[in-house]
Parts: C-alpha cells; structure tokens; sequence
C-alpha cells in the first residue's frame, strides 16, 4: 500500500480515535476528498517543478503517534530559547508535553488547538477562523486539514501587548520508527495587538520525520506580528510548511525564516493584503550544505492601495546542497500606490550546488513603484585577497564575506537573545568562531 492509500485508509480510525465531532469535522471531509482528488504535488505542477516528494512518500510511516515519550530537558535545552523568558508551546512525537510547555490563559490564550476545538468558549473563533485563509485546493494544505488536531492554538485580544514571545516546538524523538507529522497553528492577533513568535520543528535522532504544518496567522487593525521560523534539523527530517497570513488596515507581519538544514524543506508564504496601509515583511536566510534542499514560494497579495511589501531573501550554497526561490507579487487594478520590493541574491560556494530563482510581478494598476531582482555569484576573489593579506587565514575570511552578505536580513531580528543564538548557528554551518556577537 503507498502513503496516499494508507493516509486515506487510516481517516476512519483517525475519526474513531478523536471521540465525538468537533467544530470543524466538515471541513476535515472536504480536505480529505481534496487530497484524494489531487494525491502528492509533483514536478509536473509549476509550483512544484525544481522539488519531488518522492524520497518522502515512498516509505512507511507511524500517521498519529498517541504517546509521548519522555525526554530529558538538559538534551533538549539548545533548542529552546532559555536566555529569555517564554510561553511555550510544545509536541513531543505530535503530543503535547505538559512537563516542557508553559501556557497561559492570563489576558491572552497560548494554548492547544485540541482544547480550542472541543471547548465551546472557542467555537465563534474557530468557526470563523479556521480554514477560512488557508488554501482549500492545495493538496498538503487540504491533507492537513484532514488531520488537523493538534497544534498551537494563539489569540492575543484587542490592545493587548504579549508580554514574553510564544515558542511553538515540535520535537521527534525516533521512539515511533519513521513518523509523519501533521500540526496545525491557528494565531488570530485582535485590534492594536502585539506578539512575537518564534516556530522550530527539531528531529532530536536521526531517523524518518517529515512535518506536514499549516499556520493561519490573522492580523486585525493596527496589529504587529513578529514571526520567525528557525529550520535546522537533521538531514533524515524533512518540512512541508505552508503558512497564510490575513492583514487589515494600518497591521504589520513579518516573518523571518532561517533554513539552516533538514533533508527536505519547503516553504509556502502566502500574505494577503486586506486592507490600507498595509506593511508587510518577508526575510530569509538559507545556509545549506552536503544534499540539503530548500524551496521557497512566496506569494503577497495586494489587494488595496497604499501597501507595501518588502522581501529579502539570501542564500549560500555548499557541496550538492540546492536551493529554489519562487516568489510573486500581485498587484489587483485597485491597490494603486503600492510599493513592492522582491530581491534574492544568492551565493554558490561549491561548483555542484544549484540554485534556481525565479522572482515574479503580476500588476493590475498603473500607479504603483515595484521592483524585483535575483543573484547568482561566487565570492570576490578580490576582497578575499584583500582580508588574507591582512593576515585573516582563509577560511575565515570566506566566513567573514558569507556572513556580511547574510547580515542585513539579521539587524532586523528584533530579540536580541534569537538574534545572538542565529548569529552562532551561522558560525558553527561555516565551522569558524566569528569573535564577536550581534
């Protein structure tokens, strides 16, 4: 039996399993038809053409693990922001943890999607919420609504200041053999409300884990959302992310992403525009190394006028590592005054890396300042000689150059504890001690 018939196979018990019907049991059976419909993507689709699933989808996997397995803080520590204080939300084999996660219901909900989707005190949010951005026709989208049951459940009420950043943690322990994982974040940020929050998937052995995750993020008036999404997982463990985000009038998200590894990783950003004067930032930072793919497919509606956009994504490339950017920028014949910036510039440090980029404008109006660009270079050799006769050995000076080029998406990481735990990750890819923090 291949995956797509066992994913289909298994609904059935997956029902019997979560109890009586919750609120969103319909729209898990329309997913479900979806996925049917359409199975895995594939190269044939556009959107899909530089990534194949197919080392994914051709091996066995554990679809809903339902115990959680005990582990040890002092391993785990690195992978959680510990030099400030958080929330915390965390899945241990997709179960949360009590013992790792710290949740409040004190002026704001940080909690689980399980118990927003069972308690009637969340039903008029979730059912006006959930599903209602994200893409019913894209075929992981749809299967994860097909199975959507546990994952972060977020809302921060109007004027309300979150007073510590969120962390949502996924952790794989290997105690379930190969393991396919299917969270689901649903954040909604009221009226003049402020949040951070930072996203990890971490596969702690080396073993089969592919992260299947869709996060809705909606952004009411005057609301500020600062999201950063850190990838650096083994190479056994691969990531489907599909993230949409909904903005109203004066609201500004930005969302940061840093691939850093992972066997398989995709991104799926998707902004839609909803509103005036609207701000929306799009930030990444890709180092790979040895087979590690990447692919990032951006999309930021404007569908009012007087917005902006801005998207900056840099990518450094070793060994056979490849790396993909597709990104899109639409402009309806309203949104006039809109100003959109796309850039991707990126560096090869190896002759067999790869990267294919292909950055888009799709403009409807003719009042409008929009721009896009792409990069694809080696290292000058120049300034390289440059740093050496200044008596910087070699490897480090390519190290110095690497991270200067990266560094402009880094200032505007706004904690500055993630900003000095991002800037050493960095340090230990390119296997040098920079001697100095951000």
């Amino acid at each position: 039996m291949d995956l797509k018939d066992k994913l289909l196979d298994s609904y059935i018990a997956f029902e019997e399993e979560l109890g009586p019907k919750d609120s969103i049991q319909q729209l898990r059976t329309a997913a479900l038809k979806t996925f049917e419909q359409k199975g895995f993507p594939s190269k044939k689709e556009e959107a899909w053409k530089y990534t194949s699933l197919n080392s994914l989808i051709l091996n066995d996997y554990t679809l809903f693990p339902s115990s959680e397995k005990a582990v040890d803080l002092n391993e785990i520590k690195h992978v959680f922001l510990y030099e400030v204080d958080t929330y915390k939300i965390v899945f241990v084999d997709g179960v949360h943890s009590p013992f790792l996660s710290d949740t409040t219901h004190d002026g704001l909900d940080v909690c689980l999607l399980s118990a927003a989707l069972t308690k009637p005190k969340y039903s008029d949010l979730i059912n006006r919420y959930f599903g209602a951005i994200a893409t019913k026709e894209e075929s992981m989208t749809a299967l994860n609504t097909s199975y959507a049951r546990e994952g972060a459940y977020i809302y921060i009420p109007p004027s309300i200041v979150a007073e510590k950043p969120i962390e949502i943690i996924h952790l794989a322990t290997g105690d379930q053999g190969p393991v396919w994982l299917q969270p689901r974040n649903l954040i909604v940020v009221d009226t003049n409300a402020q949040v951070q929050i930072i996203e990890r998937h971490q596969s702690l052995v080396e073993h089969q884990a592919v992260t299947n995750s869709v996060t809705e993020i909606f952004a009411h008036r005057e609301a500020l959302v600062d999201y950063y999404k850190i990838q650096n997982d083994l190479d056994t463990a691969s990531l489907i992310d599909n993230t949409y985000i909904s903005q109203d009038t004066n609201s500004h998200v930005s969302v940061h992403t840093f691939s850093f590894g992972g066997k398989i990783t995709r991104n799926n950003l998707n902004y839609f525009q909803n509103g005036e004067r609207i701000n929306s930032t799009l930030k990444g930072i890709t180092l790979l190394q040895e087979k590690q793919h990447v692919d990032h497919y951006t999309l930021v509606h404007h569908a009012q006028p007087n917005c902006e956009s801005h998207q900056d994504y840099k990518g450094i490339f070793s060994d056979r590592s490849q790396g993909v950017f597709n990104g899109k920028i639409l402009v309806d014949k309203i949104a006039q005054k809109t100003n959109a910036f796309q850039q991707n510039n990126n560096i090869i440090l190896d002759d067999k890396a790869k990267v294919n980029t292909k950055p888009q404008l799709e403009i409807f109006a003719d009042d409008v300042r929009c721009s896009h660009g792409c990069t694809i270079g080696q290292l000058d050799e120049e300034a390289l000689f440059y740093l050496r006769t200044r008596g910087i050995p070699k490897k480090e000076a390519k190290a110095l150059m690497t991270y200067a080029f990266a560094n402009n998406v880094l200032e505007s990481v706004q904690i500055s504890a993630l900003k000095k735990r991002i800037n050493k990750l960095i340090a230990q890819k390119l296997g040098v001690n920079m001697g100095f923090e951000l």
